[in-house]
């Protein structure tokens, strides 16, 4: 038997290679059959002998293989086999935790010849309801709006997620958890992060830039949150700016910027970094470029480093 499990969403995906190989153990208990092969490491030779080898105990194989699309040669040897696998009684499972070229001869035999499932990253009611699920797992209470909210700041990245929402759960305590707690405990950590890609941009380090945007990219963080949290930075700086230039003393810039005087202090000293008719330019950049995500016009990641790269 072949079982071919693959997608981008690799939280789920382990899930479910866990959940076969529990069962597998359940049934043959020595767990000495039960067989691990990367194909990045191993060619398809490794593979064959393990498959042809009398097991102990007279026991079914599971024999799981890892990034088999990353070797051409593997591929083309499993489908000469293709027939002799599916009529042996070990079970193999091909396993992929990202996206697969479904173009290939490979893809498309396994999705014909194999008992298939695919795991594509979650989105609108069907991630509403995993989170809510996850909270209620961990018997944390939170309401739809806020739920909402959460979700904006973090995006699809169930890993990420899950570790949020024991965090959240693990600070309310099985009480309702509100909005200020998400802004709290998940959107300060993104705000301070966001900031450290503008002070690297006020240094003129654009590399440096980059590569804290990526850091966020990387992580599953939404576009436009990181859009709207760079807009909030750059509006801070605006605001700071203009009081600084009407010669504001510093102790009543908090008080009339209706801002915290925490976000005073640590934008106060960038603000030297740019003149205001800089700032008002960036900020233009910051809204045109929202603008064009939101209809299409551009590739939202593109954007982004387009964003950094003219500022």
């Amino acid at each position: 038997m072949i079982i071919f499990i693959y997608g981008e969403d690799s939280y789920r995906s382990k899930i479910k290679l866990k959940e076969i190989i529990e069962e597998y153990k359940k049934v043959h208990k020595s767990g000495l059959n039960l067989i691990y092969i990367d194909a990045n490491e191993k060619e398809f030779d490794v593979f064959s002998n393990y498959s042809r080898a009398n097991s102990m105990f007279d026991e079914k194989k599971l024999i799981v293989l890892k990034n088999v699309f990353c070797n051409k040669k593997f591929q083309e040897d499993f489908l000469g086999s293709i027939k002799k696998i599916e009529d042996a009684k070990d079970i193999v499972v091909v396993y992929e935790n990202d996206k697969v070229d479904e173009r290939t001869k490979f893809f498309k035999t396994l999705k014909k010849e194999s008992k298939c499932q695919e795991f594509s990253l979650l989105t609108g009611v069907a991630l509403k309801k995993w989170a809510a699920q996850e909270f209620e797992k961990y018997s944390a209470k939170i309401s739809p709006q806020t739920l909402d909210t959460f979700l904006n700041y973090i995006g699809n990245d169930l890993w990420k997620l899950e570790n949020e929402i024991k965090k959240l759960a693990h600070f309310r305590k099985g009480q309702l958890i509100k909005n200020e707690d998400i802004e709290l405990q998940v959107k300060s950590k993104i705000e301070n992060d966001i900031f450290k890609t503008i002070e690297a941009l006020a240094a003129k380090d654009k590399k440096q830039s980059l590569i804290f945007l990526h850091k966020h990219l990387d992580a599953g963080d939404n576009v436009l949150y990181i859009l709207s949290m760079i807009a909030y930075q750059f509006r801070n700086l605006l605001i700071i700016k203009e009081l600084i230039e009407n010669q504001e003393p510093y102790g009543l810039i908090a008080k009339k910027s209706g801002l915290h005087p925490f976000v005073v202090q640590k934008t106060y000293s960038l603000c030297s970094k740019f003149s205001m008719e800089q700032l008002k330019k960036i900020y233009q950049k910051i809204f045109q470029i929202d603008s064009d995500i939101k209809i299409g016009k551009i590739d939202p990641e593109l954007a982004l480093e387009l964003l950094i790269a003219q500022i």
